[in-house]
């Protein structure tokens, strides 16, 4: 046989094997393949999804640093300079005693409301000093770490609740940028990130149950008692709307045992009125079955209202029941300190007293001074009423009871921003999975490309350089606002042991830190009767002592005469210096632009 019938006996076979039938077995083997080929092309859809997904969060991250070091100030706040004299003395004494070291008041009692952040502070500031680069210089360093560490943990927590990187990293800049005034170094930076991960470990908690969550729940609130007990009870606060969410639903499934429990007594009685006693029990069976199928109608009707709303997502969580004995175990924590039971009392003393009343940052929220919350709080409501959108019961009350404390003092805001920020990032990301569901990819892809890369860094290193441009020329100190020179002054030319030192609330920190003795500084609760007083004599009100001299309430003279006062510091422009530059009874010692110091001769003449 030639080659060429070779070779057209073989196509012959073939051709009958093509138009053979298929049988059930090459069937089912095509069917196989396609599974195995479907398979193969989801998972590389997904190792595609996880590539992009890493590398849009690297180039989040990355601008989230950038921006980070931007916002941080240069300039510290009051609270930074007694923080870090606190925590100097706590290192050298190696004791909490409970008593103030620095104000020339004698046993005035103090509760040292955040002195592990006092201590670490001290520490990092004695780092800089020692290694050569300053005190200052280190602390502003430690500032700028923890800003990028409460970024990148309010865009982890978004990302973990909206599951979109993309608004997650949009809505995380958008927060960082309303929180820049309340970016200090002071323990409220740490106390922002711990909130933080607790809306995020309770989430998880809720979401797989994992006992790893609920340890770390437990040492959040250790960390909040001995870092910033003040803030310790807003830790509680949070469990709340999750606890009411699953409390509804168990109200709610009571009423429907009641309800079937009022119709099956209905339907005996019915019967039992028609049939009497002995009919009554052949057909308990009859009645026990139409209930029962009314019950599963009636709890069908139920999942389906939960599970498809018209507004709020109604859920029981399972875990909110573990939830609420977390916070019980949580509750303990505040003995977890060597403050005895001021985080307990903190709070409520604060409440009492009239400091609220006369430091800014406790007064109420007023939006029309605030245009950012105002915009901010307008988004929300837009969203609430004119968009499509269900929502979980929880976010809800989540977000009126922030509202709520927001308006109650400027304080809160900063709560708001970052939790509510978490919601309005998981509110979105459902509009968007909605309406616009390829966009999201499309302009992340965009964003990961070389090009996109570029483009992305740019914009965010030019926004960045707008905002820390106004902080090249700033110093740690600024002297308009603290007495760097009337602070020199005081230490080599007057007797600080035997000077009793009157001076304003805003720089009282730095004069403590100079160690100078004060009259008052910004720790307004330790000159409150609320904290000082003791069990053998009620409080002073120093600080409404301060307010009522500083604003020329009452005379002056008779409120030193009382304290004994030797010297004055004052502002240059104040209304106190107005009157004490008249006055003979008052020698002036020194002056700058921003600053006056006088001695009080007719103390100097009793002695």
């Amino acid at each position: 046989m030639s080659d060429e019938e070779i070779k057209k006996t073989s196509t012959k076979k073939e051709n009958k094997k093509k138009t053979r039938p298929a049988t059930k077995e090459d069937k089912k083997s095509t069917q196989e393949n396609r599974l195995t080929v479907k398979k193969a092309t989801n998972e590389t859809k997904e190792i595609a999804e996880k590539k992009l997904k890493i590398k849009f969060n690297i180039v989040a991250i990355f601008c989230l640093l950038i921006f980070s070091f931007a916002l941080t100030p240069v300039t510290f706040q009051n609270d930074t300079y007694y923080t870090i004299a606190i925590g100097r003395h706590i290192v050298d004494t190696k004791t909490i005693d409970m008593q103030d070291p620095f104000s020339w008041h004698e046993n005035l009692p103090y509760t040292y409301p955040h002195w592990g952040y006092d201590v670490s502070t001290y520490l990092i500031y004695q780092l800089g000093e020692n290694i050569g680069i300053g005190g200052f210089c280190a602390i502003y360093i430690a500032t700028i770490l923890l800003c990028m560490i409460l970024a990148i943990s309010i865009y982890y927590t978004m990302n973990k609740t909206s599951k979109n990187p993309l608004i997650s990293f949009l809505v995380t800049s958008a927060v960082m940028y309303l929180l820049k005034d309340f970016i200090a170094a002071r323990a409220q930076l740490v106390t922002f990130i711990l909130f933080t991960l607790t809306i995020l470990f309770i989430e998880q908690f809720i979401k797989t149950k994992k006992k790893r969550y609920a340890i770390y729940l437990i040492i959040i609130p250790i960390l909040i008692a001995n870092l910033h007990c003040a803030v310790w009870p807003f830790y509680f606060v949070l469990y709340l709307p999750y606890i009411a969410e699953y409390i509804l639903a168990l109200i709610e499934d009571a009423h429907i045992l009641a309800t079937l429990k009022i119709k099956f007594n209905q339907l005996k009685l019915k019967i039992l009125n028609k049939a009497g006693k002995e009919e009554l029990a052949n057909k308990q069976k009859e009645v026990i079955a139409k209930v029962q199928l009314e019950k599963e109608n009636v709890i069908i009707n139920t999942l389906r209202r939960r599970e498809n709303p018209y507004k709020i997502i109604f859920k029981k969580e399972d875990a909110v029941k573990w939830l609420i004995l977390i916070m019980l175990i949580c509750i303990l924590t505040g003995f977890l300190t060597p403050l005895g039971t001021t985080p307990f009392t903190y709070l409520p003393n604060t409440l009492q007293g009239n400091t609220m009343d006369n430091i800014s940052e406790h007064q109420p929220l007023v939006l029309i001074e605030n245009k950012a919350m105002l915009a901010t709080f307008i988004i929300f409501v837009l969203l609430l009423i004119f968009v499509d959108m269900k929502a979980n019961l929880r976010d809800f009350f989540m977000l009126g009871g922030l509202t709520l404390l927001a308006f109650m003092s400027r304080r809160q805001v900063s709560l708001f921003v970052i939790i509510c920020g978490i919601i309005f990032a998981k509110w979105v990301s459902v509009i968007i999975e909605k309406y616009v569901v390829k966009t999201t990819k499309t302009v992340m892809e965009f964003m990961t490309d070389i090009l996109g890369k570029i483009l992305t860094i740019l914009i965010v290193v030019l926004v960045s350089f707008l905002l820390y441009k106004g902080k090249v020329d700033d110093h740690f100190v600024n002297e308009s606002s603290y007495p760097v020179s009337a602070s020199d002054y005081i230490l080599k030319n007057i007797d600080i042991q035997n000077m009793k030192l009157f001076n304003e609330y805003n720089y009282g920190s730095y004069l403590l830190y100079r160690g100078i003795p004060v009259f008052i500084d910004s720790r307004a609760d330790l000159y409150a009767p609320e904290f000082n007083k003791t069990k053998d004599e009620e409080g002073r009100d120093i600080f409404s002592d301060y307010i009522n001299i500083s604003t020329i309430g009452t005379y002056y003279e008779d409120k030193f005469e009382e304290y004994d006062i030797t010297h004055v510091i004052t502002g240059s422009k104040t209304k106190l210096n107005m009157f004490l530059s008249r006055d003979e009874n008052y020698n002036e010692l020194y002056s700058d632009n921003n600053f006056v110091i006088y001695e009080r001769l007719s103390n100097k003449l009793e002695n």
